[in-house]
């Protein structure tokens, strides 16, 4: 796995805003267009900022999420709530060009089931198909868990689904499976904090997978700060 350690949130945040910017360019001369999937949680808020003072063709820019708490987009715990309040409100996007997870369903299954279809028609795809997205941000808690794919939870074990629904606290939650965070043109995990040393350390070392973080592959990146990498950059007794 590529891990670049870097010195805090804000060095994180500009090293993310650079890939972000490569990762645009490439979609843009390659498709004319840049998909992008936005992770919750602390430590994107800055890199969100940043993303907010880009000079992008915002008209060829969609934006999705990773995950969802199942709550309303005017909730504070909602992620949709958070990435429009750090970037999207501040940037002219058209709104159809945002993607946000339903949660105004009954059923989270039946929400988790109409997203799944909006990402098919929007890429184009069979029911059997993954879409690929040019770039995934992702997080990682210090449990291990990364989107809303928690340690024990059935959500870890939907391989033939786009979208499930997680679980935290018996709180549902809408997530991407599995195999559409893996499947990413460029997957970019952000990590950050002495509270996920010791899982950081497991992710870059187990041959056997202990943590839902090591269940994405591919086309991975990690940049962490010292405090997270520390267990890596030091022998081990």
């Amino acid at each position: 796995m590529a891990i670049e350690v870097l010195g805090d949130r804000s060095a994180i945040a500009h090293r993310a805003v650079a890939m972000c910017e490569e990762v645009y360019r490439q979609a843009i001369a390659a498709r004319g267009m840049f998909t992008l999937v936005t992770a919750g949680g602390s430590t994107p808020k800055l890199l969100y900022g940043l993303l907010a003072e880009q000079n992008w063709d915002w008209a060829r820019v969609h934006i999705f999420f990773g995950d969802e708490r199942y709550v309303s987009p005017q909730d504070p715990q909602s992620n949709q709530g958070m990435v429009r309040q750090c970037w999207l409100n501040h940037v002219p996007i058209p709104e159809k060009n945002i993607h946000p997870m339903p949660t105004d369903e009954a059923d989270p299954a039946i929400a988790a089931d109409r997203y799944a279809q909006h990402l098919k028609e929007f890429f184009l795809i069979s029911d059997h198909s993954i879409p690929v997205f040019d770039l995934i941000l992702l997080g990682m808690g210090d449990d291990g868990h990364t989107a809303s794919l928690f340690p024990g939870t059935e959500a870890l074990k939907v391989f033939d689904r786009l979208v499930a629904v997680g679980h935290k606290q018996n709180e549902p939650r809408l997530t991407l499976t599995i195999p559409v965070l893996s499947a990413g043109s460029q997957i970019l995990f952000l990590v950050e904090g002495a509270a996920k040393a010791r899982v950081l350390h497991t992710v870059a070392t187990a041959t056997e997978v202990v943590y839902p973080a090591q269940l994405i592959r591919g086309q991975v990146h990690w940049l962490v700060d010292g405090a997270a990498a520390a267990l890596i950059l030091e022998p081990q007794t």
